[in-house]
C-alpha cells in the first residue's frame, strides 16, 4: 500500500519554473516504479514522466522533453518533477502515480496522489 501527496503546483508566468514534490508512505518507497501524470481541463489525464525504482531509466512524454525533469530520493520517500520554460499549454492538475515498474506506471499506474494545480499565465 501507498499513499502519495503531491505539493509545490502554483501559478507562475509563462518562461517560469516550478518543482512539484510527491511524498509517499511506506516503507517500500524505493520498489516502486513513480510517475507524473497531468490532467487539464477538457482532456484526458496524459502521462508525463516516469522513473524506475533505482533513477537510472527515464521517460518523458515529447511534449516535456528537454523541460521537465523527474527525479527521486528514495531516503525521503520523495519523487520530484522540475518545471522549466513553463507554457500556457502545461497548466493542469499534476498527478503523481506509483506502480510496480515503469511500463505499468507509464499506462495504468495503480496508486494515484490527490493532484497539484500548476497555472501558467501567458
Amino acid at each position: 500500500q501507498v499513499q502519495l501527496v503531491e505539493s509545490g503546483g502554483g501559478l507562475v508566468q509563462a518562461g517560469g519554473s516550478l518543482r512539484l514534490s510527491c511524498a509517499a508512505s511506506g516503507r517500500t518507497f524505493s520498489k516502486y516504479a513513480m510517475g507524473w501524470f497531468r490532467q487539464a481541463p477538457g482532456k484526458e489525464r496524459e502521462f508525463v514522466a516516469a522513473i524506475n525504482w533505482s533513477g537510472d531509466r527515464i521517460y518523458y512524454a515529447d511534449s516535456v522533453k528537454g523541460r521537465f525533469t523527474i527525479s527521486r530520493d528514495n531516503a525521503k520517500n520523495t519523487v520530484y518533477l522540475q518545471l522549466n520554460s513553463l507554457k500556457p499549454e502545461d497548466t493542469a492538475v499534476y498527478y503523481c502515480a506509483a506502480d510496480s515498474s515503469t511500463t505499468i506506471v507509464a499506462r495504468t499506474p495503480h496508486y494515484w496522489g490527490q493532484g497539484t494545480q500548476v497555472t501558467v499565465s501567458s
